[in-house]
């Protein structure tokens, strides 16, 4: 489906109205979708798409994905937690999730920056330079 730049505009629009600080307002969000689903504006399918697409990228900004070889210890979680939010500010979602094909090291996912510090990574890198 092709998204017209008004769509875009709009979409832009009703998402903006949906931050609180800062932060996405889950409740702003679900009234926003009935709005737009109520009153049915021209090209509303490109609106509601690129509002789900805006809102997608922002919940995968504020969710970090650390793997690990091994599962880590209490004061390592909250280490890794504590530095992550210095980076990239408080309110972060973290998941941690025990991942053995890494083989060692850890693999930091926030968004689209992806930290690998693995063995699986590092063999990795040493083959492709072969």
């Amino acid at each position: 489906m092709r998204i017209t730049k008004q769509a875009r505009r709009e979409a832009k629009q009703l998402f903006r109205a949906c931050l609180v600080n800062g932060a996405l307002d889950e409740s702003r969000v679900r009234q926003a979708v009935a709005e737009v689903v109520a009153a049915r504006p021209r090209g509303y399918l490109g609106i509601l798409t690129h509002f789900q697409r805006l809102v997608k990228l922002e919940l995968d900004r504020r969710t970090a994905l650390i793997e690990s070889a091994v599962p880590l210890e209490g004061g390592q979680a909250t280490g890794m937690r504590d530095r992550l939010d210095q980076i990239y500010g408080p309110g972060l979602a973290v998941v941690f999730r025990h991942n053995p094909t890494l083989i060692g090291g850890l693999r930091v996912k926030v968004g689209s920056d992806v930290y690998d510090g693995s063995v699986r990574a590092r063999l990795h890198a040493l083959a492709e330079s072969f």
